[in-house]
């Protein structure tokens, strides 16, 4: 399997501590956070492939992480979950970037799905840039007509 590095982000501690085992256990590497600051400083600092965001949190909500998220890191995929009952949050997050949402309590075989095919999205995107920046560069080295 490949190395996929996640970030989650839940205020719940042990709702998101228990997620990164399980997770770890099924081979990924997830890291998580707490807060949408401390999330915003490991998208800076780090290479996530995959984020894993709590719609409700406070100080800011997880519509609003995305946005973020998406203005650092735009490769880095979001998948969101929401535990209100509140498609509508997913629906508008999916207007704004996100991958997909799941709704919380989410099924872990459900969750794992939904991160391999954000991250065989991401392997995708990251691979068309490269296509386009080594033809870039050949243009680049021609001579001029």
């Amino acid at each position: 399997m490949e190395d996929i590095n996640l970030l989650l982000v839940d205020d719940e501690i042990e709702f998101v501590e228990t997620l990164a085992k399980r997770l770890n256990r099924r081979g990924f590497h997830a890291l998580y956070v707490t807060s949408a600051r401390d999330a915003m400083e490991r998208i800076k600092g780090g290479q996530f492939d995959v984020a894993v965001v709590d719609v409700r949190m406070p100080e800011m909500d997880g519509i609003a992480l995305l946005g973020e998220v998406k203005r650092v890191q735009p490769l880095v995929e979001v998948i969101l979950l929401t535990g209100y009952a509140s498609i509508q949050s997913g629906i508008e997050g999916m207007k704004r970037g996100a991958f997909d949402y799941l709704m919380k309590p989410t099924d872990i075989d459900e969750l794992v799905k939904k991160i391999r095919d954000a991250y065989e999205r991401k392997k995708q995107q990251d691979e068309k840039i490269s296509r386009a920046e080594a033809k870039d560069s050949l243009a680049g080295n021609r001579p001029a007509d």
